[in-house]
């Protein structure tokens, strides 16, 4: 047997572990698996992304309870979504919790199924968790039915929407992320090149996966996802990002960019 395979299934049997402590809490609606533990792309260093949705707070002290044991643990952290860190102390799997409320999660999927509201990269994010998350539990049938909403047809509004926003900012803006990323070149500021790169980037997959008509994957693997998933790249495209260091020593990488196809022939 596969020690992937072995992996996988200690994995599942940790999340559903888990998924049973948090379901005997009245304020639990749904525990759903979700991230690259469930993807095509999973490997041995793929952490446990469990996702709580709730009603109300979870006190921090029952959250605590639930990592009990473990050698190491990180309750109530807050810097991006409200959520929970631990090594699980049975297996020694990395495991991630976060906390949604679930007005709030309906909310971000109203904001891009229904209103058809486009961010600065990552428009999409919340739509593709939900769609491709595993419920492990659902007490009454409600995460069931979000999944059945997020299983809709890329909104046609919603990609006019998210290039609109995103398209321009790559180059063609007085202040695109290529003029930005020049400038920084100009001036040596390889921390300026590496945080607009980064954002180039974020809009640059943000469009990508608008004009396949497929709800953007996050941060992680983006390569292995477009090219598994799109079946519009640009002709030359190689799957390879920009490098910082090679940004900063050359303009080969901006005379790539700036003769890059525009994708407006795409959009009908």
């Amino acid at each position: 047997m596969p020690a992937e395979y072995s992996e996988a299934k200690i994995g599942i049997a940790v999340a559903q572990r888990i998924a049973g402590q948090f379901s005997a809490l009245p304020q639990v609606v749904a525990v759903a698996l979700s991230g690259s533990r469930i993807s095509e792309f999973a490997d041995c260093k793929s952490d446990i992304d469990l996702y709580v949705y709730v009603t109300d707070d979870i006190p921090l002290d029952q959250r605590a309870t639930i990592a009990a044991g473990s050698p190491r643990a990180e309750i109530g952290n807050a810097t991006w979504e409200p959520g929970d860190e631990w090594i699980d102390a049975a297996t020694g799997t990395c495991v991630d919790v976060m906390y949604r409320r679930v007005r709030w999660i309906e909310e971000q999927h109203d904001r891009v199924l229904v209103h058809h509201q486009a961010s600065v990269g990552y428009s999409t994010c919340f739509w593709y968790n939900v769609l491709h998350s595993r419920a492990l539990f659902d007490r009454s049938g409600w995460f069931a039915s979000l999944q059945k909403l997020a299983g809709q047809p890329y909104p046609r509004e919603l990609r006019q929407a998210v290039v609109s926003k995103n398209y321009p900012l790559l180059r063609r803006n007085q202040s695109s992320y290529l003029h930005q990323i020049e400038l920084a070149v100009q001036r040596k500021d390889s921390v300026s090149v590496n945080h607009r790169v980064a954002a180039l980037l974020a809009s640059y997959f943000d469009v990508l996966f608008a004009l396949n008509e497929l709800p953007h994957p996050g941060e992680k693997r983006l390569i292995q996802h477009a090219k598994a998933g799109c079946s519009r790249l640009l002709t030359e495209w190689s799957g390879r990002s920009p490098s910082c260091s090679r940004l900063s020593e050359s303009r080969v990488a901006q005379q790539r960019l700036r003769s890059t196809p525009c994708w407006t022939g795409w959009m009908s």
